[in-house]
């Protein structure tokens, strides 16, 4: 059917991958990524102004050298993860190299600018409740700069080689390092100090699945168009340089377009939670509580945690602790992962109070006064993880009525709208971050992509197949809040087309992917781990000094 590229026979002639970008569009992308970084610098120094907060010379130091890291992580990830992209519309001849790799960054911005963010505080989820309610102490700063700094060097080691590694899997396994290494420091086993497992499990089996999907799914598709579309064009390597007939071509610039915008609502949101966790760090004033929510939202933000608070109170078996041990009562419920006990309803039943007293008090989130921030917002996560623990134990339907559930839901959800939220200008800078990304250093990716998974040139119905299962499985991601590997997904893709098409893999090239699939997560982990530590030792040691 297409001639395969190990055999004596001429292969079709491959795309044109190596023209110049002209001078005037390196000076025009070098001037937008600068305008980036200058434009997130200037929000924070604003919304700092505005917060009444003014950021110390050494604290400004850390927030702008760790948001150029995180910047660089999705800059990194565009022309990493996004190259798997536009490779089918490359070697199928439906667009230029140069222009497809725009294209795509274009959709890519689109799409980090309509994410929800969903898939950002799923990423922060996994990291220890010790760690994101004390983010901005000397261990915050090491955890953020291990992970990212993990994270960076792993996408930029595999991407030299060129292999489809994922950025997710690497971030992922970077936090678990951070989590990981955190819990031996603390000298205990679980609890607040270490991962969070259960959200944990969660991803790494969305992470897990994916690719089987876009496998077997890109197979099945594929032999499906076999089954009902009988244009034999569809299934031939392109001849020449010639672009497919124009239906083709557009079916495939738009499965093109599609996996770029899913995989900036999917993949940009993991940078957004990192930038917000150096927020709340380096000025918790401005980013700790969500400043912009409309004070007319504030009563019935009150109204939910007075209801909460009853709720929780009716199964405290009529004790009411002090604030002091109350939270104390949380900390350790949150530890052993045990809520669903009347000591810690009673205990959530006097912090919850506390919040709703101070939102009395203060009127609405913008007006909390610098002092009482973090105080306000630890009583809010501590309240929020532990209705999540009592929500999902077994005994939860015994334990709380129909309107007591609703209750603790609803205020669940304030409490949610009120500390996790991605400001604009976050978004804007991933967006150019990302989007930039795609347009440099794709060409290693998309050679690997396009030429060396399957044994014969990519075909018109193995490119849409594999994009289009690409697309729907990171829409679906996105609608469940799970991250998922852009990489994976459309590399598993172009492979279960190969076999479809009865052509087969190269093994060698599947054996260097399989084996960075593998490596990933245990190599990352323990480079996260090993930069937490020497980082923290740093930190402690200038502390002493």
């Amino acid at each position: 059917m297409a001639t395969t590229f190990d055999q004596g026979a001429a292969a079709p002639r491959g795309p044109r991958l190596n023209e110049p970008n002209p001078l005037p569009a390196r000076l025009l992308f070098l001037a937008v990524l600068a305008g980036g970084f200058a434009y997130a610098v200037l929000s924070v120094l604003s919304d700092a102004r505005g917060a009444g907060q003014v950021l110390a010379p050494v604290v400004l130091m850390f927030l702008l050298g760790a948001l150029l890291i995180a910047l660089g992580f999705e800059f990194v990830n565009g022309f990493h993860d996004t190259a798997n992209a536009v490779a089918t519309v490359i070697y199928t001849h439906s667009m230029p190299a140069q222009v497809a790799v725009v294209w795509s960054g274009v959709f890519n911005l689109i799409g980090v600018l309509c994410s929800s963010g969903a898939v950002a505080y799923s990423i922060i989820t996994l990291l220890p409740v010790e760690l994101i309610l004390n983010v901005g102490s000397s261990a915050g700063f090491a955890m953020i700069f291990a992970l990212l700094l993990a994270a960076v060097l792993w996408n930029l080691g595999t991407w030299y080689v060129g292999l489809p590694n994922s950025s997710s899997h690497a971030l992922i396994g970077s936090i678990l390092g951070v989590g990981v290494a955190n819990q031996l420091i603390a000298g205990g086993l679980g609890g607040t100090s270490g991962v969070e497992w259960g959200q944990a499990q969660k991803v790494l089996l969305s992470l897990f699945v994916s690719p089987m999907v876009g496998f077997i799914g890109a197979a099945l598709l594929l032999r499906l168009l076999m089954l009902t579309v009988r244009s034999p064009r569809l299934y031939r390597a392109p001849v020449g340089e010639a672009p497919p007939p124009w239906p083709i071509r557009a079916l495939l610039v738009f499965t093109c377009t599609a996996v770029s915008f899913f995989h900036g609502s999917n993949d940009g949101q993991k940078g957004m939670g990192l930038i917000m966790l150096i927020l709340i760090g380096c000025a918790p004033t401005a980013y700790a509580l969500n400043r912009t929510l409309e004070p007319a939202k504030t009563p019935g933000l009150i109204l939910q945690a007075d209801a909460a608070t009853r709720a929780f109170g009716a199964h405290g078996d009529g004790v009411r602790p002090s604030l002091a041990i109350a939270r104390q009562q949380l900390e350790a419920a949150l530890k052993i992962k045990d809520a669903a006990r009347p000591e810690v309803f009673a205990a959530a039943s006097t912090v919850t109070a506390q919040i709703a007293d101070q939102l009395r008090v203060h009127g609405s989130l913008g007006s909390v006064p610098a002092a009482g921030i973090a105080p306000l917002r630890r009583d809010m996560y501590l309240v929020l993880d532990t209705a999540k623990l009592a929500l999902k134990a077994p005994a939860a339907t015994t334990n709380f009525s129909g309107p007591e559930h609703d209750a603790i839901k609803q205020f669940q959800g304030g409490l949610e709208a009120s500390t996790r939220f991605i400001p604009l200008w976050v978004k804007i800078a991933v967006a150019i971050a990302l989007g930039l990304g795609t347009m440099v250093g794709w060409k290693r990716i998309v050679v690997t992509v396009g030429e060396r998974i399957g044994k014969t040139h990519l075909t018109y119905a193995m490119g849409a197949s594999a994009e289009l299962m690409a697309a729907a499985t990171i829409l679906l991601a996105d609608v469940f809040g799970q991250p998922v590997s852009t990489t994976h997904v459309l590399s598993s893709g172009v492979a279960g087309a190969s076999v479809a098409n009865g052509a087969g893999l190269q093994r060698r090239t599947i054996a260097n992917m399989a084996l960075a699939w593998l490596l990933t997560l245990p190599a990352t982990i323990v480079l996260a781990g090993g930069l937490y530590w020497a980082f923290l030792s740093i930190a402690e040691a200038m502390g002493t000094a």
